[in-house]
């Protein structure tokens, strides 16, 4: 692979403002390097009991609390948590998510607005589970479909599995391993959950995290299920 094509410097911007019936108006403005996708932090926080690594740290985490004292979800996450915590899930909302080439508009209940917003953190913060998940995060779309969310996550799996053949290695072309790997999402998403649990306050933020597993468990049964098949109907271009 030519190197001079990831030589470029910079960052990858997403900001996303909440609007409510009220007047109120909230941004959160998310800042990645533009080459590894990883969340660009802007400063120290106080880190609460719940971001501790060994806070419900999740069964397939691999980090070692001898060297992470904190769960790199949690800690980016803070003033999210912290903002939404008194809010309800099912309050309306106009969501503007902009991106560097457009922007978005919706009106949403708050649950989906905020999990729009966290997906992003939880795939840039260094989680290892997540990693595999950064094309999604580059090519993000706010608000998508569970459709959506599927033809994206097998297109982005498969564009990999090119790329291992490319290197010599052997590629996964029965989507084997992308379900084992929304699976482990799945498990993050439910131990997160629990950490959200020991918060006091409203049900936004937790119902925003259980519209992520519902998506990450539906595009997990598509795979198990050969649901993948359903799609075949767009691509009859190329089955003649």
């Amino acid at each position: 692979m030519n190197d001079d094509r990831r030589s470029f410097t910079g960052k990858r911007t997403y900001n996303y403002k909440f609007i409510f019936n009220n007047g109120r108006e909230k941004e959160f403005n998310i800042e990645l390097d533009s080459v590894t996708l990883n969340l660009i932090k802007t400063g120290v926080k106080a880190c609460p009991e719940w971001t501790k690594l060994d806070c419900f740290k999740c069964p397939n985490c691999i980090l070692d609390e001898r060297q992470y004292e904190f769960c790199p979800i949690a800690v980016n996450m803070v003033d999210v948590i912290d903002y939404f915590r008194n809010f309800v899930s099912h309050e309306p909302v106009e969501v503007i998510v902009t991106a560097d080439e457009r922007k978005y508009i919706k009106r949403v209940t708050l649950q989906h607005g905020v999990s729009s917003l966290i997906g992003i953190y939880m795939v840039t913060s260094g989680c290892p589970v997540f990693e595999k998940l950064k094309p999604m995060v580059r090519f993000h779309l706010p608000f998508a479909s569970i459709e959506e969310t599927k033809y994206r996550a097998i297109s982005m799996y498969l564009l990999a599995q090119y790329f291992l053949y490319q290197h010599g290695s052997q590629p996964d072309w029965d989507l084997k391993k992308l379900a084992e790997a929304y699976e482990n999402v799945r498990v993050v998403n439910e131990s997160f959950c629990k950490r959200l649990r020991t918060i006091e306050g409203k049900d936004a933020n937790l119902n925003a995290v259980v519209v992520l597993d519902i998506f990450a468990d539906s595009v997990n049964f598509s795979i198990d299920s050969r649901m993948v098949d359903d799609l075949d109907y767009l691509f009859k271009g190329y089955l003649k």
